[in-house]
C-alpha cells in the first residue's frame, strides 16, 4: 500500500481555497488529490497527472466532477492550457506501487526485466540504455546521478557482464565493490540502481521543466509545494524557488517528517518538503 509521505503538510502549505483549481502533478495512488478534493467546495477542481498510465486505472477515487485525470509528464504542464492555479504539488520520485510491482525493474528485492521507466509504454529500458551508453558515460551518470564514488569499478563491470535483470545488475554491482567483512547500511547496488532511474527516466531536467511551467501556470499568492527524496532532486526545487523573481520562499529550511512518521513508514526518511508562494 504506497502512504503519503507529509501528507497533511503538504496539503495544509498549499492553503486551499473551496474554489480553487489546484494540479497534482504526480498522481501516484491518488492520496494528496483526495485530500484536496476533502478541502474543495462544490466549484473547486483538480488536474491530476501522472507520467504511469497504470496509477489512474488503480487509484481508489470515487466519480467526482471535480477531477480531471491526465496521463502526461509534469514536463509538459505548460501544454495542458492551465493558467492562473491556486498550487501544483510535486512528489517526487517512484512510488511505493511501483517499487512493489517487480516487472516494473525499479526494486532490488526480486529478479525481474531491467525496465525502470516510469512510463513502461514510451522509451528505452535500463537495459537498452546501459547497452547503448559507453563506458565513459555510464560511470560519469553513476558519480553524478548515484553519488556513488566506486562508480567507474561499476561501469567497468557493467559494460563487461550486459545485465538483463534487476537481479544481475544488483550481483554485478555487489561483486565490484564488495569489501569482505564490511556491512553496508544499504544494498551496494542501491546508488547504482537511483542512477539509472533517473537517467533512463530524464527526471532532473523533467523537473526543471516542470517547475518553470508550474510557476508560470500559478495565480499571484499561488502555492508551489515539492516533496523531495533526494539530494539532487531538493536541490532543483530550492534552487528554482530561490532564482525565480515571481516567487517567494515560504520555508526557509525544508520541512520533514516527524519521528512518528519515519517510524510508521520508513521510506519517508529522506523526504523533503518546500514551499513558495506566486508574488503579484
Amino acid at each position: 500500500m504506497h502512504i503519503p509521505v507529509l501528507l497533511k503538510e503538504a496539503i495544509d502549505a498549499l492553503a486551499v481555497r473551496a474554489g480553487g483549481t489546484y494540479v497534482d502533478a504526480t498522481f501516484g495512488a491518488g492520496g494528496h488529490t483526495r485530500a484536496i478534493l476533502e478541502r474543495l467546495g462544490p466549484k473547486g477542481r483538480v488536474i491530476a497527472v501522472d507520467v504511469d498510465p497504470t496509477v489512474h486505472a488503480r487509484a481508489d477515487l470515487p466519480d467526482d466532477s471535480r477531477l480531471k485525470l491526465v496521463h502526461s509528464n509534469f514536463r509538459e504542464l505548460s501544454q495542458l492550457g492551465l493558467e492562473a492555479v491556486d498550487g501544483v504539488l510535486f512528489d517526487l520520485g517512484v512510488s511505493s506501487m511501483q517499487f512493489d510491482t517487480p516487472e516494473r525493474g525499479f526494486s532490488l528485492s526480486a529478479d525481474a526485466p531491467l525496465d525502470m521507466r516510469m512510463d513502461p509504454s514510451h522509451g528505452q529500458t535500463a537495459a537498452e540504455y546501459i547497452e547503448r551508453t559507453s563506458e565513459r558515460e555510464l560511470a560519469d551518470v553513476i558519480f553524478t546521478l548515484g553519488e556513488e564514488r566506486s562508480a567507474r569499478k561499476i561501469a567497468r563491470a557493467i559494460k563487461q557482464r550486459h545485465p538483463k535483470t534487476t537481479g544481475d545488475l544488483a550481483r554485478i554491482v555487489s561483486a565490484a565493490v564488495h569489501q569482505r567483512g564490511k556491512r553496508e547500511r544499504i544494498h551496494p547496488a542501491t546508488r547504482t540502481f537511483q542512477a539509472l532511474r533517473i537517467a533512463v527516466n530524464d527526471e532532473l531536467a523533467a523537473l526543471e521543466e516542470g517547475l518553470e511551467a508550474a510557476t508560470t501556470m500559478l495565480r499571484p499568492g499561488g502555492r508551489l509545494v515539492a516533496i523531495a527524496f533526494h539530494s539532487l532532486e531538493d536541490r532543483i526545487v530550492k534552487n528554482a524557488i530561490r532564482s525565480d523573481s515571481r516567487l517567494r520562499a515560504i520555508t526557509r529550511k525544508p520541512i520533514v517528517p516527524s519521528e512518528e512518521e519515519r517510524t510508521r513508514n520508513p521510506r519517508s526518511r529522506s523526504a523533503k518538503l518546500r514551499v513558495a508562494e506566486r508574488l503579484g
